[in-house]
């Protein structure tokens, strides 16, 4: 597993995931930043207007559709995901998961709006399903019944998401160990019996994650933004260590500079998604005036989950003292920072947040995988509900197994997903830019 883990997470992935979202920011122009405000526009300054919570009968708004990609992507990524980057990167990660989100911005804007232009219409769940999967078959295999790189893409999604929940619980499980003193087999029974109460029903999820989002989000970037406030003074050594860490030739010449760049890279892309493929599910769903406004909103949601909420598990740690935290990982890493900055309270409330980041992602990930499933299998509630039991299945045995394997069958999933995805993205990418030139035109 560490071998294949290695291989796709190579100089290759790399150049690939880079690369492209470079040549994609370049032929969307440089959107994420010369049409910052055009993105805040249309995304923060339409969420309070009807717009943005505007959906028909059975599909869901561009709102809900945000609120699902960043239940799944604000979680274990933005808090054990980032502790994991800088534990095997150094501070220096942290830069290279900014530059991800940066460059991720325009890749998930494009994916999105490709997921918006090739929807198809959701006879089991009602409104419209579609992702990658969907748009690589418009590419590759229109006419017929399957695309080889769509079924590889279809299934690479369904591993790395059985991959995240095995993550989820094992954060969770080691969480609430760490603050509660609760056997791991009773906090992930817990949250087994809780997701599987959501998950299988009908349309419970977007309900759900619509409350829950903008609450946890909101409550854990205070908190950062209190333990920025109180330690001010660590600040410009913080962003010393992290920019000299990720250039340094200290770290170059001992092999240090590759590390956090990979990490960097990895742990952004598990975090924010943006070029894997997962967002657009959910992109496809949100009923929308136009296939831009949704890649638009997308983009935005890369800026919150990696610029904003990633920065602040990464400042609790790094203003945390180095000698503190020297050999921990994971949650034991974040949540020795946090008892650092609040004492037991700190602890505890780690825990707390991370079982409901968690929780969200979960069935946030879920969603995801409708699309896929049915793409693989036809429309028919069987191979959804056994998929469903698959997860929850895995969300169990995650809460029990050792932590490294569960985030390697994550990181290749997610990997084989970007490769299959950006096969697509590089001569569809096209089709989001015209989209966006219309939107701005009829704006």
């Amino acid at each position: 597993n560490g071998i294949i883990n290695g291989f796709v997470w190579g100089p290759v992935m790399l150049l690939l995931l880079v690369g492209t979202g470079i040549l994609l920011t370049i032929r969307a122009g440089f959107p994420q930043i010369l049409k910052l405000g055009t993105i805040m526009k249309n995304t923060v300054g339409t969420l309070f207007g009807p717009d943005a919570h505007k959906k028909d009968e059975a599909g869901i708004s561009p709102y809900q559709a945000v609120a699902t990609a960043l239940a799944s992507t604000v979680g274990t990524g933005n808090i054990t995901g980032v502790a994991t980057a800088i534990v095997a990167g150094g501070p220096g990660a942290v830069f290279w998961m900014w530059l991800t989100a940066l460059i991720g911005s325009s890749t998930a804007f494009i994916e999105a709006t490709l997921a918006q232009i090739h929807k198809q219409k959701d006879p089991l769940y009602g409104g419209f399903r579609g992702g990658p999967a969907y748009y690589i078959h418009s590419f590759f295999a229109k006419g017929k019944r399957y695309s080889l790189i769509a079924i590889l893409f279809a299934l690479s999604g369904l591993l790395c998401w059985c991959g995240v929940s095995q993550v989820i619980s094992n954060s969770v499980s080691s969480a609430f160990k760490n603050a509660f003193q609760i056997p791991p087999i009773v906090s992930t029974i817990i949250l087994v019996s809780l997701a599987a109460v959501i998950v299988l029903r009908k349309n419970a999820t977007v309900k759900v994650l619509d409350i829950m989002v903008p609450v946890m989000a909101c409550f854990y970037f205070l908190i950062a933004v209190f333990v920025i406030l109180k330690n001010f003074s660590l600040l410009p050594s913080v962003f010393q260590r992290i920019f000299s860490e990720a250039f340094g030739i200290r770290q170059i010449a001992a092999g240090g500079f590759g590390a956090a760049l990979m990490n960097g890279v990895k742990r952004g892309l598990f975090s924010n998604e943006a070029g894997s493929g997962s967002a657009p599910c959910a992109a496809a769903a949100a009923d929308v005036d136009h296939p831009a406004k949704a890649g638009l909103f997308q983009a935005f949601g890369v800026i919150i989950d990696t610029i904003i909420l990633c920065s602040c598990t990464a400042m609790i740690i790094l203003l945390a003292p180095e000698n503190l935290l020297r050999g921990l990982e994971g949650m034991e890493l974040l949540q020795t920072a946090m008892h650092y900055h609040f004492g037991n309270i700190g602890v505890i409330f780690t825990a707390i947040t991370l079982w409901l980041f968690s929780f969200s992602t979960f069935i946030g990930i879920l969603y995801y995988a409708r699309s896929n499933v049915a793409y693989l299998f036809g429309n028919n509630w069987l191979s959804q509900t056994v998929y469903k039991f698959i997860a929850l299945f895995m969300l169990f045995i995650g809460g029990l197994a050792t932590y490294t394997f569960v985030w390697d069958l994550g990181d290749i999933g997610i990997a084989l997903m970007t490769i299959f995805n950006m096969i697509a993205l590089l001569p569809m990418g096209r089709q989001s830019v015209q989209s966006l030139n219309d939107y701005l035109k009829r704006k």
